[in-house]
């Protein structure tokens, strides 16, 4: 059997580029390697990342940012297909609101982030909806990514390994690595605490959790949320499942 290509690449102008490739679906398939990306910005990549980046054969980037943060920070590769998909940043300007009446804490933070993650569902399933659209097109091989690469685009990634069939446990860990290849920038550092800080520069599993429980609340089930809100019937799964799942 051949060894798996690795997960991680350790690239020196990005953080936690990684490959959703090689899990595991319940029903015994796997996702396949080298297609589908994540990463968080693009705007930092070496001469050596350029060139791995497009060994791998990448054509198109979903780029999750607000308007703003996009353009202080262009892709760096001028030969990939960048697709805006702005899922505008609410977190820093809640906790400064929250700052000017009482001192913040990390539980302020804790609840900051999950309110953010409710918010991809109720105010931006239609930029969800777009990216399975261009899933569905084949724009692959593909990187998925936002600034930081770890909540609008944890989201993403989580909603397509569900609809591929992987197993919740399964996302949960593919979620969670972030944690292990994440580095912070430090040019983006604030004037909020250090603890808050620290919760913003993690992912927690009540996070992607508070996601799901308001597509549950507002769909009803995950299987609504991917009919009604994404635009995936069954026809459209089965050419998910087509495309970036291994016979």
């Amino acid at each position: 059997m051949s060894e798996a290509p690795a997960r991680h690449l350790n690239l020196a102008g990005a953080s936690n580029f990684r490959d959703l490739g090689g899990y595991q679906t319940r029903d015994g398939r796997r996702v396949r390697w080298r297609q589908i990306f994540r990463s968080n910005h693009l705007a930092h990549l070496t001469e050596q990342d350029v060139t791995v980046v497009r060994g791998l054969g990448v054509k198109s980037a979903f780029d999750f940012r607000g308007i703003v943060e996009r353009a202080e920070a262009l892709c760096g590769m001028a030969d990939v297909t960048v697709h805006s998909l702005p899922v505008e940043p609410t977190v820093v300007a809640a906790l400064r609101a929250i700052a000017e009446s009482r001192q913040l804490s990390k539980a302020d933070a804790v609840d900051v982030m999950r309110d953010s993650y409710r918010g991809y569902v109720q105010d931006n399933t239609a930029r969800y909806r777009t990216l399975f659209a261009h899933l569905l097109e084949d724009r692959a091989p593909l990187v998925i990514h936002c600034t930081a690469g770890k909540d609008r685009t944890g989201f993403a990634c989580a909603l397509i390994l569900h609809a591929l069939g992987v197993p919740d446990d399964v996302i949960a860990d593919d979620y969670l690595l972030t944690n292990q290849f994440y580095k912070r920038d430090p040019s983006a550092s604030t004037e909020l605490p250090d603890d808050v800080k620290q919760v913003l520069g993690t992912v927690q599993r009540p996070f992607l959790d508070a996601a799901f429980e308001a597509i549950d609340t507002d769909y009803g089930s995950l299987d609504g949320y991917f009919r009604d809100g994404l635009g995936l019937g069954q026809p459209e799964r089965k050419m998910l499942e087509g495309r970036y799942l291994q016979a």
